[in-house]
């Protein structure tokens, strides 16, 4: 896995210099990186996305999601299931951070800081 450029919560937009609740986590790693699936799942989304550039959406079942953004290109397509540790696509360089990509994950009701998926995927992503 590259290295967290921003955490999860309280945080200023490096857009427009306001505070704001960032509703993921950022991770610096090298263009064209592979991105892993942090749990099984089912891509439900993997198109371009305002705001998320190349994004790819799995969904884990009990409410919870989890958003790959950020991407150069797609591995997965939608309606496919996918594996822990399974490459969904590969890193992008965007204006805030060359290499970077947002994890999120939310469940139905509010974001879910997603390091604790992070740190223990197998594949070392």
């Amino acid at each position: 896995m590259g290295h967290i450029t921003d955490s999860f919560g309280e945080r200023l937009d490096p857009f427009s210099g306001e505070g704001a609740f960032h509703t993921g986590v950022d991770v610096a790693s090298d263009y064209g990186a592979p991105v892993h699936a942090t749990a099984d799942g089912i891509i439900t989304i993997a198109e371009n996305h305002a705001g998320y550039g190349r994004l790819v959406v799995i969904d884990h079942g009990f409410g919870i999601t989890t958003w790959y953004a950020h991407l150069s290109a797609f591995s997965a397509v939608a309606g496919a299931r996918v594996k822990r540790g399974e490459v969904v696509g590969y890193t992008a360089s965007v204006a805030v951070q060359p290499g970077a990509r947002a994890l999120r994950s939310s469940n139905e009701h509010a974001p879910i800081n997603p390091w604790r998926y992070m740190k223990s995927t197998p594949a070392g992503d």
